[in-house]
Protein backbone atom coordinates (compact mmCIF):
# COMPACT_ATOMS: atom_id res chain seq x y z
CA UNK A 1 0.00 0.00 0.00
CA UNK A 2 1.75 3.28 -1.19
CA UNK A 3 1.75 5.69 1.59
CA UNK A 4 1.33 9.52 2.09
CA UNK A 5 2.47 12.38 4.61
CA UNK A 6 -0.14 14.73 4.74
CA UNK A 7 0.77 18.57 7.00
CA UNK A 8 -1.28 20.45 7.70
CA UNK A 9 -3.86 17.46 7.67
CA UNK A 10 -6.89 18.91 9.43
CA UNK A 11 -7.38 22.13 7.09
CA UNK A 12 -8.98 22.53 4.39
CA UNK A 13 -6.41 21.62 1.35
CA UNK A 14 -4.79 18.58 4.02
CA UNK A 15 -8.48 17.20 4.89
CA UNK A 16 -9.15 16.90 0.75
CA UNK A 17 -6.08 15.74 0.28
CA UNK A 18 -6.31 12.87 3.00
CA UNK A 19 -9.95 11.67 2.15
CA UNK A 20 -9.61 12.13 -1.88
CA UNK A 21 -6.12 9.66 -1.36
CA UNK A 22 -7.53 7.11 0.95
CA UNK A 23 -10.22 6.76 -1.48
CA UNK A 24 -7.79 5.66 -4.20
CA UNK A 25 -6.51 3.11 -1.59
CA UNK A 26 -3.35 4.89 -0.18
CA UNK A 27 -2.26 4.70 3.27
CA UNK A 28 -2.74 8.20 5.04
CA UNK A 29 -0.30 9.74 7.37
CA UNK A 30 -1.79 13.62 8.82
CA UNK A 31 0.19 15.88 10.91
CA UNK A 32 -1.45 18.73 12.48
CA UNK A 33 -0.80 20.46 15.96
CA UNK A 34 -4.25 22.86 15.29
CA UNK A 35 -2.03 25.78 15.39
CA UNK A 36 -4.54 27.51 13.60
CA UNK A 37 -6.30 27.84 16.66
CA UNK A 38 -3.41 29.43 17.94
CA UNK A 39 -2.92 32.27 15.31
CA UNK A 40 -7.13 32.62 15.10
CA UNK A 41 -8.46 31.86 18.25
CA UNK A 42 -11.56 29.64 18.93
CA UNK A 43 -12.95 30.15 15.54
CA UNK A 44 -9.85 28.98 14.09
CA UNK A 45 -10.10 25.46 15.36
CA UNK A 46 -9.55 22.40 13.56
CA UNK A 47 -9.73 19.79 15.64
CA UNK A 48 -13.28 18.87 14.33
CA UNK A 49 -11.80 18.28 11.01
CA UNK A 50 -9.18 15.93 12.71
CA UNK A 51 -11.79 14.01 14.59
CA UNK A 52 -13.83 13.81 11.38
CA UNK A 53 -10.90 12.25 9.65
CA UNK A 54 -9.82 9.71 12.22
CA UNK A 55 -14.17 8.39 12.51
CA UNK A 56 -13.55 8.56 8.62
CA UNK A 57 -10.64 7.18 7.14
CA UNK A 58 -9.94 3.47 8.33
CA UNK A 59 -6.52 4.06 6.91
CA UNK A 60 -5.70 7.39 8.94
CA UNK A 61 -2.88 7.54 11.76
CA UNK A 62 -2.65 11.57 12.81
CA UNK A 63 0.40 12.77 14.52
CA UNK A 64 0.69 15.54 17.01
CA UNK A 65 3.77 17.30 15.73
CA UNK A 66 4.56 21.02 14.62
CA UNK A 67 6.65 21.09 11.43
CA UNK A 68 8.98 23.95 12.97
CA UNK A 69 9.81 20.97 15.29
CA UNK A 70 13.05 20.00 13.35
CA UNK A 71 14.13 16.35 14.90
CA UNK A 72 10.73 15.44 15.20
CA UNK A 73 10.05 15.88 11.30
CA UNK A 74 13.24 14.16 10.75
CA UNK A 75 12.53 11.40 13.19
CA UNK A 76 8.58 10.64 11.28
CA UNK A 77 9.93 10.89 8.29
CA UNK A 78 12.79 8.52 8.64
CA UNK A 79 9.96 6.12 10.08
CA UNK A 80 7.72 6.12 7.81
CA UNK A 81 9.48 7.33 4.38
CA UNK A 82 6.72 8.23 2.54
CA UNK A 83 5.79 7.77 -1.21
CA UNK A 84 4.67 10.88 -1.66
CA UNK A 85 4.60 14.36 0.62
CA UNK A 86 2.33 16.70 0.76
CA UNK A 87 2.72 19.79 2.29
CA UNK A 88 -0.64 21.85 3.22
CA UNK A 89 0.84 23.43 6.93
CA UNK A 90 1.12 26.99 6.72
CA UNK A 91 0.71 30.21 9.06
CA UNK A 92 -2.07 31.15 6.12
CA UNK A 93 -2.63 35.02 7.04
CA UNK A 94 -0.46 37.91 5.39
CA UNK A 95 -2.36 40.49 8.02
CA UNK A 96 -1.78 38.59 10.79
CA UNK A 97 2.49 37.72 10.05
CA UNK A 98 3.24 41.14 10.61
CA UNK A 99 2.30 40.40 14.12
CA UNK A 100 4.36 37.12 14.36
CA UNK A 101 7.03 37.64 12.19
CA UNK A 102 9.36 34.83 13.73
CA UNK A 103 6.01 32.42 13.86
CA UNK A 104 5.43 33.23 10.36
CA UNK A 105 8.98 32.58 8.72
CA UNK A 106 10.10 29.79 11.19
CA UNK A 107 6.69 28.19 10.15
CA UNK A 108 6.22 28.64 6.84
CA UNK A 109 10.11 28.80 5.52
CA UNK A 110 12.15 26.68 8.17
CA UNK A 111 9.32 24.62 8.48
CA UNK A 112 9.32 23.51 5.19
CA UNK A 113 12.95 23.36 4.92
CA UNK A 114 12.83 20.60 8.10
CA UNK A 115 10.27 18.84 5.69
CA UNK A 116 12.42 18.67 2.24
CA UNK A 117 15.90 18.09 3.77
CA UNK A 118 14.02 15.22 5.84
CA UNK A 119 12.38 13.55 2.80
CA UNK A 120 16.03 13.97 1.25
CA UNK A 121 17.61 12.09 3.64
CA UNK A 122 15.53 9.33 4.44
CA UNK A 123 13.23 9.23 1.30
CA UNK A 124 14.52 11.15 -2.02
CA UNK A 125 12.30 9.37 -4.33
CA UNK A 126 9.47 10.79 -2.70
CA UNK A 127 6.96 13.25 -4.39
CA UNK A 128 6.96 16.79 -2.49
CA UNK A 129 3.93 18.92 -3.18
CA UNK A 130 4.04 22.22 -1.76
CA UNK A 131 1.19 24.23 -1.44
CA UNK A 132 2.37 27.46 -1.94
CA UNK A 133 0.34 30.59 -2.73
CA UNK A 134 -0.06 33.95 -5.22
CA UNK A 135 1.19 35.77 -2.76
CA UNK A 136 4.64 35.23 -3.83
CA UNK A 137 4.16 37.67 -6.53
CA UNK A 138 3.63 40.29 -3.84
CA UNK A 139 1.52 42.87 -5.77
CA UNK A 140 3.23 43.50 -8.76
CA UNK A 141 -0.44 42.13 -10.57
CA UNK A 142 -1.36 45.30 -9.55
CA UNK A 143 1.11 46.74 -12.59
CA UNK A 144 -1.21 45.04 -15.22
CA UNK A 145 -3.59 47.77 -16.47
CA UNK A 146 -7.30 47.40 -15.10
CA UNK A 147 -10.16 48.46 -16.23
CA UNK A 148 -13.24 49.66 -13.70
CA UNK A 149 -16.64 47.70 -14.59
CA UNK A 150 -19.62 47.98 -12.76
CA UNK A 151 -19.20 45.56 -10.09
CA UNK A 152 -15.52 44.55 -10.70
CA UNK A 153 -12.06 45.50 -11.95
CA UNK A 154 -10.55 43.77 -15.12
CA UNK A 155 -8.17 43.21 -17.32
CA UNK A 156 -7.81 46.03 -19.76
CA UNK A 157 -5.85 43.94 -21.73
CA UNK A 158 -6.83 41.39 -24.27
CA UNK A 159 -3.44 39.88 -23.66
CA UNK A 160 -4.26 39.16 -19.75
CA UNK A 161 -7.41 38.68 -19.95
CA UNK A 162 -7.08 34.79 -18.98
CA UNK A 163 -4.87 35.89 -16.14
CA UNK A 164 -1.47 35.52 -14.34
CA UNK A 165 0.76 33.37 -15.69
CA UNK A 166 3.78 31.74 -13.93
CA UNK A 167 6.42 34.50 -15.81
CA UNK A 168 5.15 37.04 -13.45
CA UNK A 169 8.18 38.15 -11.96
CA UNK A 170 8.59 37.07 -7.71
CA UNK A 171 10.43 40.17 -7.04
CA UNK A 172 10.84 43.84 -6.62
CA UNK A 173 7.26 44.20 -5.22
CA UNK A 174 5.66 44.52 -1.70
CA UNK A 175 4.98 40.68 -0.68
CA UNK A 176 3.94 41.33 2.94
CA UNK A 177 5.90 39.30 5.62
CA UNK A 178 3.61 36.29 4.71
CA UNK A 179 4.27 36.35 0.84
CA UNK A 180 8.06 36.77 1.91
CA UNK A 181 8.35 33.98 3.64
CA UNK A 182 6.21 32.13 0.99
CA UNK A 183 8.92 33.18 -1.06
CA UNK A 184 11.37 31.76 0.95
CA UNK A 185 9.90 28.00 0.62
CA UNK A 186 8.94 28.34 -2.78
CA UNK A 187 12.26 28.82 -3.93
CA UNK A 188 13.85 26.05 -1.65
CA UNK A 189 11.15 23.72 -2.89
CA UNK A 190 12.37 23.97 -6.48
CA UNK A 191 16.08 24.33 -5.46
CA UNK A 192 15.48 20.90 -4.27
CA UNK A 193 14.01 20.07 -7.06
CA UNK A 194 17.26 21.52 -9.36
CA UNK A 195 19.94 20.77 -6.98
CA UNK A 196 19.08 17.28 -5.98
CA UNK A 197 16.83 16.27 -8.22
CA UNK A 198 14.06 15.47 -6.13
CA UNK A 199 10.32 15.46 -7.46
CA UNK A 200 9.13 18.51 -6.72
CA UNK A 201 6.53 21.53 -7.46
CA UNK A 202 4.92 24.61 -5.87
CA UNK A 203 1.24 25.43 -6.20
CA UNK A 204 0.85 28.61 -6.22
CA UNK A 205 -2.30 28.78 -5.38
CA UNK A 206 -5.20 31.42 -5.53
CA UNK A 207 -8.24 31.58 -3.33
CA UNK A 208 -8.36 27.30 -2.40
CA UNK A 209 -12.07 26.83 -0.84
CA UNK A 210 -14.12 24.18 0.09
CA UNK A 211 -17.14 23.09 2.64
CA UNK A 212 -14.08 21.76 5.26
CA UNK A 213 -12.75 25.47 5.78
CA UNK A 214 -12.78 27.24 8.94
CA UNK A 215 -12.77 30.79 7.52
CA UNK A 216 -12.01 33.64 9.57
CA UNK A 217 -11.27 37.22 8.97
CA UNK A 218 -7.52 37.17 8.41
CA UNK A 219 -7.97 33.91 6.08
CA UNK A 220 -10.93 32.04 4.27
CA UNK A 221 -12.02 34.63 2.30
CA UNK A 222 -15.36 32.62 0.19
CA UNK A 223 -16.19 30.20 3.48
CA UNK A 224 -16.04 33.64 6.30
CA UNK A 225 -17.88 35.74 3.93
CA UNK A 226 -20.68 32.88 3.84
CA UNK A 227 -20.55 32.78 7.15
CA UNK A 228 -20.75 36.16 8.12
CA UNK A 229 -24.03 36.25 5.82
CA UNK A 230 -25.88 33.19 7.56
CA UNK A 231 -25.00 34.71 10.81
CA UNK A 232 -25.53 38.06 9.78
CA UNK A 233 -22.88 39.32 10.79
CA UNK A 234 -21.06 42.42 9.82
CA UNK A 235 -18.29 41.69 6.65
CA UNK A 236 -15.84 44.34 6.21
CA UNK A 237 -14.20 45.34 2.75
CA UNK A 238 -11.01 46.31 2.71
CA UNK A 239 -10.49 49.25 -0.18
CA UNK A 240 -10.36 48.81 -4.05
CA UNK A 241 -14.27 49.85 -4.03
CA UNK A 242 -15.26 46.52 -2.87
CA UNK A 243 -14.58 45.31 -6.71
CA UNK A 244 -11.38 43.08 -6.47
CA UNK A 245 -11.25 39.90 -8.21
CA UNK A 246 -10.34 36.66 -6.96
CA UNK A 247 -10.43 33.15 -8.83
CA UNK A 248 -11.88 30.13 -6.77
CA UNK A 249 -11.11 26.47 -6.38
CA UNK A 250 -12.31 23.95 -4.46
CA UNK A 251 -10.17 22.22 -2.52
CA UNK A 252 -11.42 18.52 -4.66
CA UNK A 253 -10.00 19.90 -7.70
CA UNK A 254 -6.65 20.86 -6.16
CA UNK A 255 -6.08 17.27 -4.58
CA UNK A 256 -7.49 16.32 -8.69
CA UNK A 257 -4.23 18.06 -9.60
CA UNK A 258 -1.93 16.74 -6.76
CA UNK A 259 -2.89 13.20 -8.19
CA UNK A 260 -1.91 14.15 -12.06
CA UNK A 261 1.19 15.78 -10.63
CA UNK A 262 2.21 12.68 -8.59
CA UNK A 263 1.37 10.13 -11.39
CA UNK A 264 3.64 12.20 -13.93
CA UNK A 265 6.03 14.32 -11.48
CA UNK A 266 8.42 17.10 -12.57
CA UNK A 267 11.34 18.51 -10.48
CA UNK A 268 11.24 22.32 -9.12
CA UNK A 269 7.61 22.95 -11.07
CA UNK A 270 5.80 26.05 -10.28
CA UNK A 271 1.80 26.29 -11.15
CA UNK A 272 -0.90 28.81 -10.59
CA UNK A 273 -3.23 26.93 -9.25
CA UNK A 274 -7.07 28.80 -8.87
CA UNK A 275 -10.14 28.41 -10.49
CA UNK A 276 -9.13 30.30 -13.18
CA UNK A 277 -11.84 33.32 -14.99
CA UNK A 278 -14.98 30.96 -14.98
CA UNK A 279 -14.71 30.93 -11.51
CA UNK A 280 -13.56 34.87 -10.65
CA UNK A 281 -16.00 36.55 -8.63
CA UNK A 282 -15.81 40.17 -7.01
CA UNK A 283 -16.47 40.75 -3.57
CA UNK A 284 -20.12 42.45 -4.47
CA UNK A 285 -20.43 39.92 -6.89
CA UNK A 286 -19.89 37.44 -4.21
CA UNK A 287 -22.32 38.90 -1.75
CA UNK A 288 -25.23 38.67 -4.46
CA UNK A 289 -24.10 35.18 -5.35
CA UNK A 290 -24.74 34.15 -1.50
CA UNK A 291 -27.80 36.39 -0.76
CA UNK A 292 -29.39 34.33 -3.44
CA UNK A 293 -28.67 31.13 -2.19
CA UNK A 294 -29.42 31.98 1.85
CA UNK A 295 -32.08 34.33 1.26
CA UNK A 296 -30.80 36.70 3.87
CA UNK A 297 -29.01 40.33 2.65
CA UNK A 298 -25.23 41.03 2.99
CA UNK A 299 -24.21 43.23 5.76
CA UNK A 300 -21.08 45.01 5.06
CA UNK A 301 -18.80 47.87 6.11
CA UNK A 302 -16.56 49.74 3.85
CA UNK A 303 -12.52 50.23 4.74
CA UNK A 304 -11.35 53.00 3.04
CA UNK A 305 -7.56 51.31 3.31
CA UNK A 306 -6.60 48.30 1.47
CA UNK A 307 -4.57 45.33 3.08
CA UNK A 308 -0.82 46.14 2.23
CA UNK A 309 0.36 44.26 -0.87
CA UNK A 310 -3.21 42.74 -1.74
CA UNK A 311 -4.02 41.98 -4.95
CA UNK A 312 -6.58 44.36 -6.78
CA UNK A 313 -7.60 41.66 -9.68
CA UNK A 314 -5.98 37.97 -9.55
CA UNK A 315 -7.10 35.54 -11.44
CA UNK A 316 -5.23 32.35 -12.25
CA UNK A 317 -3.78 31.52 -15.66
CA UNK A 318 -4.40 27.58 -16.25
CA UNK A 319 -2.66 27.01 -19.41
CA UNK A 320 0.68 25.45 -18.03
CA UNK A 321 -1.55 23.42 -15.59
CA UNK A 322 -4.04 21.88 -18.47
CA UNK A 323 -1.29 21.69 -21.12
CA UNK A 324 1.39 19.53 -19.01
CA UNK A 325 -1.98 17.48 -17.58
CA UNK A 326 -4.38 17.34 -20.24
CA UNK A 327 -6.44 15.09 -18.35
CA UNK A 328 -7.19 17.53 -15.66
CA UNK A 329 -9.93 20.65 -15.28
CA UNK A 330 -12.16 22.25 -13.35
CA UNK A 331 -15.19 20.28 -12.32
CA UNK A 332 -16.81 22.40 -9.10
CA UNK A 333 -18.51 25.73 -10.55
CA UNK A 334 -18.45 28.94 -8.60
CA UNK A 335 -22.17 28.25 -8.25
CA UNK A 336 -21.77 24.53 -6.72
CA UNK A 337 -18.65 25.84 -4.55
CA UNK A 338 -21.40 28.55 -2.63
CA UNK A 339 -24.09 25.88 -2.16
CA UNK A 340 -21.46 23.33 -1.05
CA UNK A 341 -19.97 26.15 1.88
CA UNK A 342 -23.58 27.26 3.02
CA UNK A 343 -24.71 23.33 3.70
CA UNK A 344 -21.46 23.08 5.53
CA UNK A 345 -22.31 25.77 7.85
CA UNK A 346 -25.66 25.20 8.32
CA UNK A 347 -24.96 21.49 9.21
CA UNK A 348 -21.73 22.74 11.45
CA UNK A 349 -23.75 24.97 13.27
CA UNK A 350 -26.34 22.71 13.81
CA UNK A 351 -24.32 20.03 15.17
CA UNK A 352 -23.50 22.46 17.88
CA UNK A 353 -26.95 24.06 18.45
CA UNK A 354 -25.93 27.21 17.71
CA UNK A 355 -28.59 28.93 15.82
CA UNK A 356 -27.61 30.95 12.50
Amino acid sequence: MKRMLVTGSSGLIGSEVCAYFHGQGWSIHGVDNNTRATFFGPQGDTRWNQRRLQADLKQFRHHELDIRDRQGALALIQELKPDVVVHTAAQPSHDLAAKIPFDDFDTNAVGTLNLLEATRLHTPGAVFVHMSTNKVYGDAPNELPLVEQDKRWDYASPNDFDGITEHMRIDQSKHSLFGASKVAADVMVQEYGRYFGMKSCCLRGGCLTGPNHSGVELHGFLSYLVKCNLEGKRYSIFGYKGKQVRDNIHSLDVARFIHAFIENPRSGEVYNLGGGRGNSCSIYEAFEMIEAISGKKMLYEYVDKNREGDHICYISNLKKMTTQYPGWGITKTLKHIFEEIHQSWLKRSAAVNVPI
